[in-house]
């Protein structure tokens, strides 16, 4: 919005407002959009707290989990709702508002976050322990997947959405021909040239993966205080470089990346995610104040996976989110060898002392800090490693 005010202004006044072009550069709004989520959090943090004190949403706790957590019973959770206003705000005062790119992040994070918000209200106000089903939540979330993933299979290789629906009009004409341009092919990183065809199917069968697998892994890696959320804001701030170099033509040819014009703008998007991000960690430091719930974790989730897919960096948000990875599989190895070995020896046995990962560390003499604070570190040398892939290929 203020971009587009700047422009009026330089339009009808060049003299007067010249200093407006400020506004052009990319990394002038994304500082600006990360500082105005970051105050936006701040600011209004302490507010929502006392109003979901004051409605009892509070966070229940599990009797069977680790004992420690006993006490933050009654804390305020769907403190995700802080997070989703700041980069909303923010995204929406210094982006380009006729970028197609933002708009598809924006539905997906939102989509997703009114899934988690579902699902913490009926769990905390309507007192329904099973929340929204895991079978209906999976469907919004393929649903949503779905149509963000056959949207972004004719967009990334195209500029404007005429284009978008002429490619899509063609290929539904084609017979659906499984041809894409190789901006849609999955690259490998730290290899020059080495990219993988995916076609139309493919491409939307990786797509949907990436951002419900995402969105669910962060979910599952919020269980902690402040164990999630400095993760997002490192790959987010992370992927926002990677924005910056596949929406700018000159770095993008000389770094051996495919240009995905409008990419860039995701800078912004990224930015935001990094401020409310700090903002909401502010009050969610150990001891928390308040808990995201699964209207941030889902929501945030989302939003890194569909970035990670416009700048063709998925496998890099595997490494970069290698955190979320490992404690979503903890997950579905402890499930799979519990069930597998109850059908064989009639009794389920567990490959760790508890699911997630985090819980593990926790139960193995861990205590929470020290599991959240070598979460962040093993993070931060995940984002490096996928920074170097920048550089090293």
């Amino acid at each position: 919005m203020l971009l587009s005010l700047a422009q009026w202004l330089q339009g009808l006044y060049p003299e007067q407002f010249g200093f407006l072009r400020v506004f052009q550069y990319l990394t002038f709004r994304a500082v600006m959009a990360a500082m105005t989520a970051l105050v936006i959090g701040l600011a209004f943090g302490p507010w929502l707290i006392r109003r979901l004190t004051e409605l009892k949403i509070g966070q229940p706790i599990r009797e069977y989990g680790v004992q420690t957590h006993l006490a933050k019973a009654g804390t305020p959770t769907m403190g995700g709702a802080l997070i989703l206003i700041g980069i909303g705000v923010a995204t929406l005062l210094w982006s380009d508002w006729s970028n197609r790119f933002v708009w598809v992040v924006m539905m997906v994070t939102f989509g997703f976050g009114a899934i988690g918000w579902t699902d913490d209200w009926r769990k905390v106000v309507d007192k329904n322990p099973e929340g929204m089903r895991s079978r209906e939540k999976f469907f919004w979330q393929t649903l949503i997947g779905v149509v963000a993933a056959l949207y972004l299979a004719f967009s990334v290789s195209e500029t404007t959405n005429v284009r978008v629906i002429e490619l899509f009009v063609r290929w539904v004409q084609s017979g659906f021909s499984n041809e894409l341009p190789p901006k849609a092919d999955l690259m490998l990183p730290f290899f020059k040239s080495i990219s993988y065809p995916l076609g139309v199917f493919g491409f939307m069968a990786l797509t949907w993966f990436v951002i419900v697998g995402a969105s669910n892994a962060v979910n599952l890696t919020d269980g902690l205080d402040g164990l999630a959320i400095m993760p997002v804001v490192l790959v987010s701030g992370a992927l926002a470089l990677f924005a910056y170099v596949v929406g700018n033509a000159v770095y993008a040819k000389y770094l051996l990346f495919p240009y995905i014009p409008g990419a860039g703008e995701l800078m912004i998007l990224c930015a935001a995610i990094v401020g409310s991000g700090l903002a909401f960690l502010w009050f969610n430091a150990h001891p928390a104040q308040v808990f995201m719930g699964d209207v941030g974790a889902l929501s945030l989730g989302g939003a890194l996976g569909t970035i990670a897919v416009i700048t063709r960096q998925e496998i890099l948000l595997g490494v970069m989110g290698g955190v979320f990875v490992a404690e979503a599989l903890s997950v579905m190895l402890q499930v799979s060898w519990f069930k597998y070995t109850k059908k064989k020896y009639g009794e389920g046995r567990r490959l760790l002392k508890m699911a997630p990962l985090h819980h593990h560390f926790e139960k193995s003499g861990w205590n929470e800090t020290q599991v959240v604070i070598r979460f962040w570190i093993i993070t931060m040398l995940l984002c490096l490693i996928g920074l170097a892939s920048l550089k090293l290929r």
